[in-house]
C-alpha cells in the first residue's frame, strides 16, 4: 500500500471497475453472488429526480449518502436489490434557466417560436443532465444506470398521456374557469404549494364608498386597492348591527360609474377595519367563495401581465397592477373619498421560482378533483400500508390532506408534457393518447379542424408516477411486478405535499398499492450557523468543492460571481473569508459521505460544518494506516486462515477474543440501526470501534502477542488481526465505500475471502455465541489500568517513553490473578520496569496516584521529575492563561460585545470556557506535584 491515502487515486479508479463490472445491476450481482432472484427478496429505491436546472446541491449530495448506504447495506445483505435513477423536466425552473440564457443573448422565447425554443430547451438539459450524472459518479452512487429514467423520455411521456386520459376517463378530471395562482412575469398558474407568503410591511386604505340613495356611505378597507374596480360588491356580517339596516341596498362604486349591492355574509370579521368588506370575486379566493355562495358577477381587470384591462374604465387600462394603485388612491382622495391610511403588516404570496407577486387570476384550467384520490393515501398512512419515519410527519401529512383542494395540473408554458386535449372552432374539447385517438373516440370526420391545447402539465403531475412509470407501466413489465412497491423514499419535508402525498394518491389509484413501504424524512443541509443555504446569501457549498478542495480565492469567486448589488457582494465577500480562511481542504468522497451520515439524526435539519468534514478525513487515514500495519504483521505470515478458532494449532490472546465479542455486539448494533434509520448513530457507532477500539487499543494490545508470543499465539493474533478488519470494512462498506474497497482488496485474501469486489460480499452478521463477557471485563479492567498511568505520566509531565516502576495497594484476589495473566501487556503497553504489590502494612514513598476501582497505582517520584522546576513551569504556563482570559473575558464583557454577530459571540464564549478549563487543570497539577 502507498504510505498516504490519496482519495481522488481510489475514486476515480473503483468508478471505472464499478460501473464497468456491472455492479450497481441486480442481474449481474445476482449472477457474480451466484444467487437466485425468485429466492431473493426485493428491495427497491427509485431516487427523487433532481431537476435538470444546473447541478446537484449538498441537500442532494446528502439524500444521495442515504440511500446508497441503504442500497450496498440491502445488496450485501442478498436482496434483489435496485436503486433506479433518473431526473426531472422541472418544466417552470429549466424553462426560466433557458429563457434567462436566451435573454442575455438578446433572444425572447416567442422570437425563437415554440419548436426552436423547444430544441434549445433539449441542449440545456443534454448539458445539465450530464453534469449532474457526472457528479453522482464521482460520488460513488451504486444506481442502476441501465435503468436510468428521465421524466419526459418516450414510456415516461406515455405514461403521463395515460394518466391524463384514464382520470379523465373517470370523471376526475375537468376543465373550468377559476381562480388560481398566476404568476404575472412567468405567465402561467402555479399550484398553492409554490407560493411562498411572507409578512411584509404595507398599507391599509380606508375609501368611502357612497349610499346609492344619498343616505350617507360606508367605509372599507382594503390592501389592494387597484382591485376597486371589479368590485361586485360590499359585505357585512349578518350579526353586525351597525350595518343590518343596509344590507339589500346598493352603494356607487367609486370611479366607476355602478351600483353594487350590500350583502351579509359569515365571511365578513366584524373587528377588522370597518367592519365592511369589498367583495372583488375575480381577484381574491375569500371574495370568490362569497361570489359563489350569493351568485355576484365576476369581473375580471387584470392582463396576464397584471396590468388593468379592457374591462375597466378607460382611465385606467395599460396601467401597471402598481401604477393603478397609486393613480385610484391619487383620484378617490381628489374626490374626498379617502377616509384615512394606515400603516399595516400583511402576508403577501410570491412566486417560489421569481420571487414576484401573485395574483389570484380567473381563467380556463385542467384540474383534478382530488377528495376520492386523497381520501386513500390518507388511509393508507393510518392503517400500516405506508409508514413515515420518523412518525410525527404523518401529521404533516394529514394537514394537507385533510384540507386540500382540486388539484390545478396545467401550466401555461412551452417546455413540459403537452396536455393531450384537442379543440375545434366551436370550443368543444375531444381528449385521447393522441389526435387520431381522440377523434376515434368522439367518432370526428377527418374535415373538422383541430388545435392541441397548448398548454403543458405540472411537473409534480408526471412525478407522481414516478415510483411505477419508471418500471414500465402502463405495461406489465417484470420490473413492475418485482420492484413494486418500492422499499422506501429517502426525501425532504418540504416536499410531503408537493410529491409524496401525491405519489401516494397515484400509487394507490393505478397499481392498487402504495408506491413505497417507508417513507424517511430527512432535514434540510444548513450552514455551519444554521442559516439555509441559498445562492442569494451566497453560503451554498457545491459538494465537489469539499471532495477535491477550492482555494479562498476561487470560493469567493464563485459564490459572488453573477452578484448584481455590489453590497450584497461585498458582504458575501466578507463572510465567505470569516468562515473558510484558508478555502476548502479536499477530503474526498467517503469523509464528505461519512460527515453526513454522521450527522443524519431523524428529521433534523443539519448543520453542515466542513472542519468536521476534515475531521472524518482523519478516519479515513486512521484506516489507511492500520491496514498498512495489519499488512505489515501478516503478509507472508501464516495468519491461520485453516485452523478453527478453538483448534491447538491457534491461540487467542484475552484481547483477540475481547476484540472479536466486541465485533459480534457491533454487527448485531448495525443491523438494528439500519432498520431503523439511525445513521447518525450507526456512524457513531462504526467510528467508536474503528478508531477506539480496533486502531487505538487493539492494535496496540496485539503488539506483546505479536513480538513475544509463540507460534500459536502469533498465528491467532494474525488470524484476529485480519479477519476483524476485513468484518469491519465490509461494516463499514455502505457509508464509505471508496477506502473500504481499497483496502479490503488488500485485506481480503488473508483473511481468507475472496471476490472481485467488497460489496459482492455478505454483510457481517452476529454470532452471538462469539460473545465473550470475560474478555471484555479483562480487557476493560487493563484500558482502566493503562488510562490510570497515563494520567499520571500527564499530570506529572513524564515523558511517555520512560520506563516507571509501580506500586500497587488494595489488590484483590481478580486484580491479582488479571496481573498475572495480562502483565506482559501491562508493562508493553504502559512502559512500566517493574510491579510491586504492597502489603498492608508497606509504607509507600511519595507517590503520584490514581485508581482503578479500588485498586490504587502509585508511581514513585523520586528520580522521576524535578519538582521546583515543574512548579515554575506550571506557574509560568498559569500567568500567560490568566492574562489571555482577561483579554477575552474583556471582550465578552464589553457592551458594544452584542452587537457582533451571533457565531463570532458564540465563538468568544466558547474560547473563554475552553481557557478555563485550561487553567483549572493546570491549577490542579500544581496543586498535586506541590504535595508531593
Amino acid at each position: 500500500m502507498d504510505k498516504t491515502f490519496d482519495p481522488r487515486r481510489i475514486e476515480a479508479h473503483w468508478c471505472s471497475v464499478w460501473e464497468q463490472g456491472g455492479y450497481f445491476t441486480p442481474e449481474t450481482v445476482a449472477e457474480l453472488r451466484g444467487m437466485d432472484r425468485a429466492q431473493a427478496q426485493p428491495y427497491s429505491i427509485a431516487i427523487p429526480p433532481p431537476n435538470v436546472t444546473g447541478t446537484l446541491h449538498m441537500g442532494h449530495a446528502f439524500q444521495h449518502a442515504v440511500m446508497d448506504a441503504l442500497t450496498r447495506y440491502h445488496r450485501m445483505r442478498g436482496f434483489d436489490t435496485l436503486w433506479l435513477p433518473g431526473t426531472d423536466h422541472a418544466g417552470i425552473a429549466t424553462q426560466m434557466v433557458v429563457e434567462r440564457k436566451l435573454a442575455a443573448e438578446g433572444v425572447k422565447r416567442v422570437d425563437l417560436g415554440r419548436e426552436k425554443f423547444l430544441e434549445k430547451v433539449w441542449e440545456w438539459k443534454e448539458y445539465s443532465g450530464s453534469t449532474i450524472t457526472h457528479q453522482m459518479r464521482r460520488m460513488g452512487t451504486s444506481v442502476d444506470w441501465s435503468r436510468e429514467r428521465f421524466t419526459m423520455d418516450d414510456g415516461l411521456s406515455r405514461a403521463v398521456t395515460e394518466e391524463f386520459v384514464r382520470l379523465h376517463e373517470q370523471g376526475l378530471i375537468y376543465r373550468g374557469k377559476r381562480l388560481v395562482n398566476w404568476d404575472p412575469t412567468l405567465l402561467t398558474a402555479v399550484s398553492d404549494l409554490e407560493v411562498e407568503s411572507k409578512e411584509e410591511n404595507g398599507h391599509l386604505w380606508h375609501f368611502r364608498y357612497p349610499l346609492t340613495d344619498g343616505s350617507g356611505y360606508l367605509v372599507i378597507a382594503t390592501t389592494r386597492p387597484e382591485t376597486l374596480l371589479g368590485d361586485t360588491a360590499v359585505a357585512v356580517h349578518p350579526e353586525d348591527e351597525r350595518y343590518q339596516h343596509l344590507i339589500g341596498k346598493t352603494v356607487n362604486l367609486p370611479l366607476c360609474d355602478r351600483a353594487i349591492p350590500v350583502i351579509a355574509d359569515d365571511y365578513v370579521e366584524r373587528d377588522f377595519g370597518t367592519g365592511v368588506v369589498k367583495i372583488t370575486p375575480a381577484h381574491d379566493f375569500n371574495d370568490y367563495a362569497v361570489g359563489q355562495r350569493h351568485d355576484l358577477p365576476i369581473l375580471n381587470i387584470l392582463t396576464p401581465t397584471a396590468h388593468i384591462n379592457d374591462d375597466a374604465p378607460a382611465a385606467y387600462r395599460g396601467l401597471e397592477r402598481y401604477e393603478a394603485r397609486k393613480r385610484i388612491v391619487a383620484d378617490l382622495d381628489a374626490l374626498g373619498l379617502v377616509e384615512k391610511i394606515d400603516d399595516h403588516k400583511l402576508m403577501v404570496p410570491r412566486g417560489d421560482r421569481t420571487g414576484v407577486v401573485l395574483e389570484p387570476f380567473l381563467t380556463d384550467q385542467w384540474f383534478v378533483d382530488m377528495q376520492q384520490l386523497a381520501a386513500r393515501a390518507q388511509a393508507a398512512a393510518h392503517d400500516g400500508r405506508m409508514k413515515f419515519v420518523p412518525e410525527n410527519w404523518i401529521n404533516t401529512y394529514d394537514q394537507w390532506l385533510n384540507n386540500i383542494q382540486d388539484w390545478c395540473i396545467s401550466r401555461n408554458l412551452w417546455w413540459g408534457h403537452r396536455i393531450p386535449a384537442w379543440y375545434d372552432d366551436a370550443g368543444n374539447i375531444y381528449v385521447g393518447r393522441s389526435e387520431a385517438d381522440a377523434r376515434a373516440r368522439a367518432k370526428l370526420d377527418a374535415s373538422i379542424p383541430l388545435r392541441q391545447d397548448n398548454d403543458t402539465f405540472d411537473t409534480w403531475f408526471s412525478s407522481a408516477l414516478w415510483p411505477f412509470s419508471t418500471l414500465g407501466w402502463p405495461e406489465p413489465t417484470a420490473d413492475l411486478k418485482r420492484w413494486y412497491p418500492t422499499s422506501v423514499l429517502v426525501t425532504g419535508f418540504d416536499i410531503i405535499f408537493f410529491w409524496v402525498a401525491r405519489m401516494a394518491m397515484m400509487g394507490l389509484h393505478f397499481m392498487d398499492d402504495v408506491p413505497f413501504r417507508e417513507v424517511y424524512i430527512t432535514g434540510l443541509v444548513r450552514d455551519s450557523e444554521g442559516n439555509k443555504m441559498s445562492k442569494s446569501k451566497g453560503n451554498v457549498l457545491d459538494p465537489l468543492d469539499l471532495v477535491d478542495g477550492i482555494d479562498l480565492e476561487a470560493l469567493v469567486s464563485k459564490r459572488t460571481s453573477g452578484l448584481m448589488q455590489p453590497k450584497m457582494a461585498q458582504k458575501i465577500e466578507a463572510d465567505t473569508r470569516r468562515q473558510f480562511p484558508n478555502g476548502i481542504e479536499a477530503v474526498g468522497v467517503d469523509a464528505l459521505r461519512f460527515t453526513f451520515l454522521a450527522l443524519a439524526s431523524t428529521g433534523r435539519d443539519i448543520r453542515f460544518d466542513a472542519a468536521r468534514a476534515a475531521g472524518y478525513r482523519n478516519f479515513c487515514n486512521k484506516i489507511w494506516n492500520a491496514a498498512r500495519f495489519v499488512l505489515m504483521q501478516c503478509e507472508g505470515q501464516d495468519c491461520g486462515q485453516d485452523c478453527g478458532a478453538d483448534g491447538a494449532q491457534v491461540t487467542l490472546s484475552a484481547a483477540d477474543r475481547w476484540i472479536i465479542s466486541r465485533l459480534q455486539k457491533l454487527e448485531s448494533e448495525t443491523a438494528e440501526l439500519f432498520r431503523s434509520y439511525r445513521f447518525d448513530l450507526l456512524a457513531q457507532a462504526l467510528y467508536h470501534f474503528i478508531w477506539n477500539e480496533y486502531c487505538d487499543w487493539y492494535l496496540e494490545l496485539a503488539k506483546p502477542a505479536l513480538q513475544n508470543g509463540d507460534a500459536s499465539a502469533q498465528r491467532g493474533t494474525r488470524r484476529t488481526l485480519v479477519r476483524v478488519l476485513e468484518a469491519a470494512l465490509r461494516l463499514l462498506h455502505p457509508l464509505m465505500p471508496f477506502i473500504t474497497e481499497e483496502v479490503w482488496q488488500r485485506i481480503a485474501p488473508l483473511a481468507g475471502a475472496n471476490g472481485a469486489s467488497i460489496m459482492l460480499q455478505d454483510y457481517p452478521q452476529a454470532n452471538l455465541a462469539r460473545v465473550d463477557d470475560a474478555a471484555e471485563a479483562d480487557i476493560d479492567w487493563l484500558k482502566t489500568f493503562i488510562l490510570g498511568v497515563r494520567q499520571i505520566r500527564g499530570e506529572m509531565d513524564i515523558s511517555p517513553g520512560k520506563p516507571l516502576p509501580l506500586l500497587l495497594q488494595n489488590v484483590s484476589a481478580a486484580d491479582q490473578d488479571r496481573l498475572s495473566r495480562l502483565e506482559d501487556s501491562i508493562k508493553f503497553l504502559a512502559r512500566i520496569e517493574s510491579i510491586q504489590v504492597l502489603g498492608e502494612s508497606d509504607t509507600a514513598p511519595q507517590c503520584a496516584a490514581a485508581l482503578v476501582g479500588q485498586l490504587k497505582l502509585l508511581v514513585p517520584m523520586a528520580g522521576l521529575i524535578d519538582k521546583d522546576a515543574e512548579l515554575a513551569r506550571l506557574a509560568k504556563q498559569i500567568s500567560k492563561l490568566q492574562t489571555d482570559m482577561g483579554k477575552t473575558q474583556a471582550r465578552v464583557e464589553n457592551p458594544n460585545f452584542g452587537k457582533a454577530p451571533e457565531a463570532v459571540q458564540q465563538q468568544a464564549r466558547d474560547l473563554l470556557a475552553k481557557q478555563q478549563q485550561e487553567l483549572t487543570a493546570l491549577q490542579e497539577q500544581q496543586e498535586k506535584i506541590s504535595q508531593l
